[in-house]
């Protein structure tokens, strides 16, 4: 089974598109891959590396979308949401009420992909402050098929979006994906309890389910699924497990589906409200933060 990034993915699909497709302009601050050096290389007229300046990356690159581009902006997780989230605010959410633009905010580095820079690197907080703003669709994806099925919907839909990629090579967790715009994949049918799951957390939670008899949901839109066809999905099921990496009830994937499944009893799990500073494996901040294998398990075994 291959293993790939997402973004070298989502990149080399993207810059196979702008061979026909003259509208597409990609910024970076100061941050780039062996695809990204290719796309400067061959479309030095649409490519724009603004340095490390990811205020700067946000206002470039409405100029340009509201020039009618379709703008692709890409720095790290952490910082192209947090060191210049008023001018998303401002710039983006409040402006494409009233004009039309086509931003992609690209972040790569979700959750603790970046689990050995510590707290500086570590991206918990983006699903929350990203999916409280207006006209932003979130998009969390778990491997590279889901990545480079969005590279599309990215050029069709004239708006706002948040696309959070994780920093580590994955497997694909499906041979294709079918009902892509659902906004959300059934990746095992069960029967005694489901878990919805996004980004690295389904990578994580496809290993442990195949011991049990549950259902698992990888939620890759946080804010724009269909969720008459999730509840659909659901209607037998009265028990759900969110998990997330992200901190918990602090309105990321788990506040999405305690809002939307009221009938359903339901446990969050995620980071709890506090930073780590111990350095080591993935594995080891998630046994730190009550989201390791064991902590997972023991929660399922509660419930079945």
């Amino acid at each position: 089974m291959q293993i790939k990034a997402m973004r070298d993915v989502f990149l080399q699909s993207l810059y196979e598109k702008m061979e026909t497709n003259k509208k597409i302009f990609f910024v970076t601050a100061d941050f780039g891959s062996p695809i990204l050096d290719k796309i400067r290389e061959d479309y030095p007229n649409r490519f724009i590396n603004v340095g490390i300046a990811e205020q700067n990356l946000v206002n470039v690159a409405t100029g340009l979308a509201l020039e009618g581009f379709i703008v692709y902006a890409y720095a790290i997780a952490p910082f192209i949401t947090m060191r210049c989230y008023e001018q998303i605010r401002v710039n983006v959410s409040v402006l494409s009420h009233v004009r039309p633009m086509n931003i992609n905010l690209i972040g790569v580095g979700a959750g603790v992909s970046y689990a050995m820079s510590g707290p500086t690197h570590h991206c918990l907080e983006d699903l929350s402050i990203m999916k409280t703003l207006p006209n932003m669709e979130v998009f969390s994806p778990s491997d590279y098929m889901t990545a480079e099925a969005y590279v599309e919907r990215t050029l069709a839909i004239k708006k706002p979006k948040y696309i959070r990629f994780d920093a580590k090579p994955m497997i694909a967790l499906e041979d294709e994906i079918q009902d892509f715009d659902n906004g959300f994949r059934v990746l095992q049918n069960g029967k005694k309890l489901a878990i919805i799951s996004t980004g690295y957390m389904s990578q994580k939670a496809m290993e442990i389910v195949k011991d049990f008899d549950i259902t698992l949901i990888d939620l890759y839109f946080l804010n724009n699924y269909d969720k008459s066809k999730l509840k659909n999905a659901l209607k037998d099921i009265d028990n759900i497990i969110t998990i997330e990496e992200a901190f918990k009830s602090c309105g990321g994937l788990d506040a999405e589906i305690n809002f939307n499944f009221k009938d359903k009893k339901i446990i969050n799990l995620g980071f709890e409200k506090k930073y780590t500073f111990e350095i080591g494996s993935r594995e080891f901040v998630h046994e730190e933060n009550g989201i390791g294998v064991d902590d997972i398990i023991n929660e399922i075994k509660k419930v079945i």
